[in-house]
């Protein structure tokens, strides 16, 4: 518990969802946390806003964006470890905008990249997706295992985790990138797939409407994936590697829906929406994370059930429904 104490860290995309829960947990463990959050004129910080009032007593917040180099140089001057997590990254949204994509995870990511050599932070790590394998092409999925942009945020992705591995190999940057597979969990938006069933059968709909019951999702609760950026942060044989996180496990989006509707204890008939289902050939079909690198360079083990992690996130969201929107589909 003693390892983060006193230790400079800046954690940017710090206000959503993983973000502030890494935060909170470092906050806790000690650290000294600055984060950098997107601006807005209201003055709010996601969910940092929501944390306990000594947490948020504790942090040094810059509002800014990963976009403004010169903001992005003044958030990582004097920091050892750098952990960055901003980007934009719902699926949906980038078949829309795809240019802001680009700007935020790719040009974002060069940023951070940059101000964590020119201010020779002790570590940086960048965080993937699972989304980058694309469809697997066999499972569990490791990291040899093809890299495939099926939809303009998988590709931009790509982009920012081949930047980062770049910096190390050209430049001796000590990076590391964490490739976490789908995280759930207290605090995720409704545009998850899980805050989408969980908003409907808690705000008692007649029908279940999610969109292909099909795809395959590896499912890891937030908790064990920030054990997951702790411990790689902590191996220095991590660095100049890609390391997946999750649970190593897979389950149906349909047999998800079943499951949650079991444990809210409702009978409620499943339908699929049209206007949900992704274009076919961007549609990932199967995730399932090989976690054995990650087991052996830092120990890392989840913890936390499927069901357990379930009832947890129903939970806070049925103390937070007013945050939802369970009639309309997030994009």
């Amino acid at each position: 518990m003693g390892q983060w104490r006193g230790v400079r860290v800046l954690v940017t995309g710090a206000a959503g969802f993983i973000g502030s829960h890494l935060t909170e947990r470092l906050v806790r463990e000690g650290a000294e946390v600055r984060v950098l959050i997107r601006y807005n004129s209201m003055g709010r910080r996601g969910h940092l806003d929501g944390l306990d009032a000594d947490v948020q007593a504790a942090l040094d917040v810059h509002a800014a964006t990963v976009e403004d180099p010169a903001a992005v140089r003044r958030a990582v001057t004097d920091r050892d470890v750098v952990f960055h997590l901003a980007a934009l990254i719902g699926i949906p949204y980038s078949y829309v905008a795809p240019h802001h994509y680009i700007a935020t995870n790719v040009v974002g990511t060069l940023h951070v990249l940059e101000a964590c050599l020119r201010e020779r932070v002790e570590r940086l790590v960048h965080t993937s997706t699972s989304e980058t394998y694309g469809s697997a092409r066999y499972v569990p999925i490791d990291e040899a295992h093809p890299i495939i942009g099926q939809s303009p945020y998988s590709a931009s992705k790509i982009g920012a985790d081949q930047l980062a591995i770049s910096y190390h190999r050209s430049f001796e940057l000590p990076v590391s990138v964490l490739r976490p597979f789908n995280t759930y969990g207290p605090r995720q938006s409704q545009r998850a797939i899980i805050p989408t069933i969980a908003s409907q059968l808690l705000s008692g709909a007649d029908t279940l409407r999610i969109g292909s019951a099909t795809p395959r999702r590896d499912l890891t609760y937030v908790a064990d994936t920030v054990a997951g950026f702790l411990g790689i942060a902590s191996s220095e044989d991590a660095i100049g590697r890609v390391l997946n996180i999750g649970s190593g496990r897979s389950i149906s989006i349909g047999e998800l829906a079943q499951r949650m509707v079991a444990l809210h204890g409702r009978d409620v008939p499943i339908e699929e929406d049209a206007s949900r289902i992704r274009p076919s050939a961007s549609e990932v079909m199967h995730l399932q994370a090989d976690i054995t690198q990650a087991a052996t360079v830092f120990g890392y083990a989840p913890q936390v059930s499927l069901d357990d992690g379930l009832r947890q996130t129903m939970a806070w969201i049925a103390d937070h429904l007013d945050d939802y929107r369970p009639a309309e589909y997030a994009v």
